[in-house]
């Protein structure tokens, strides 16, 4: 198979995007190891979305510390260990932070990550998958978990702008940027094969796929 070249994918995307249903179907197709953030672990999270303000800080180091202890796992990895396929990127962690922290804990979360950050492989592939701010909250509003409901359309625009600026300039790793809009491979196996196939096609540093042009 021409994906078996990625020993280690990550799949990346604002909240709604569908990142963890793609690493799951990725995983499984590949027969990989499957890292996922585990959200639901996050005893801060519910809290944050109904005051964001008094409970970004803890939200945020206990992602951080919860991300970079999955990550030093990779550094055990050789090349004759089974593939990884992760829902998160940890280079793009500060992006949360500079969106939801004050000067002041921001200050505190940089000197954190850079003193914790450990020296893990680069990813063979990032998948970045985007969708409009409205997709976005159809899809929350859809999936129906509870401490979702009170995100705003506001700061879903706001995410999905700060993870746009952040991968224009990404270049630590082979990058295919997916517009998620009208793409469903949960419910249609053609769309997974398509994309399938355009990453098997991947040969640069930054390429599109996009459903309606396959068409």
């Amino acid at each position: 198979m021409a994906l078996d070249r990625y020993r280690y994918i990550v799949v990346e995307g604002p909240i709604g995007t569908g990142k963890t249903s793609l690493a799951k179907k990725l995983a499984e197709r590949l027969q990989s190891e499957l890292m996922l953030e585990n959200a639901e672990t996050n005893p801060f999270l519910a809290k944050f979305y109904q005051d964001g303000r008094h409970y970004a800080l803890p939200t945020q180091l206990f992602f951080l510390f919860q991300r970079i202890a999955q990550v030093q796992e990779l550094k055990q990895m050789d090349l004759f260990s089974r593939a990884t396929v992760a829902d998160f990127l940890l280079d793009k962690d500060p992006l949360f932070a500079r969106l939801n922290l004050s000067d002041d804990e921001l200050a505190l979360y940089r000197q954190i990550f850079e003193h914790m950050r450990p020296q893990a492989p680069a990813p063979d592939l990032v998948i970045y998958l985007q969708a409009p701010p409205d997709v976005l909250m159809d899809r929350v509003r859809q999936r129906g978990i509870g401490y979702e409901q009170s995100i705003s359309e506001n700061y879903l625009a706001r995410l999905a702008s700060s993870y746009s600026d952040f991968f224009y300039h990404y270049n630590a790793a082979p990058l295919l940027i997916v517009n998620n809009e009208n793409l469903n491979i949960i419910e249609r196996a053609g769309d997974f094969d398509l994309l399938l196939e355009r990453i098997g096609q991947m040969r640069g540093g930054r390429e599109f796929f996009n459903l309606a042009d396959t068409f």
